[in-house]
């Protein structure tokens, strides 16, 4: 999978476009995603936490979290 750089402009930037700032994200496809592109979950660590995506939707919804609520979901997980 190519990872697309996705570009977020900072909040603190002015509204007429100098003094920006821009932080991008890479998505990741998870492990446990299949090789034939099915049943695939990417994650992307953003500038306000965790973002969730369907690799087959790349355009459609997201989930966003906090990093330490990703953070205990991965920790229930890995107990599980």
């Amino acid at each position: 999978m190519k990872d697309d750089l996705i570009w977020f402009k900072s909040s603190y930037s002015d509204g007429d476009g100098s003094e920006c700032v821009e932080v991008a994200v890479s998505w990741c496809k998870s492990s446990y995603s299949d090789d034939e592109g099915d049943n695939c979950v990417e994650i992307a660590n953003g500038p306000r936490g965790i973002r969730i995506r369907d690799s087959k939707q790349r355009s459609g919804p997201q989930l966003a979290v906090d990093g330490s609520a990703w953070a205990g979901f991965i920790a229930y997980i890995a107990a599980a």
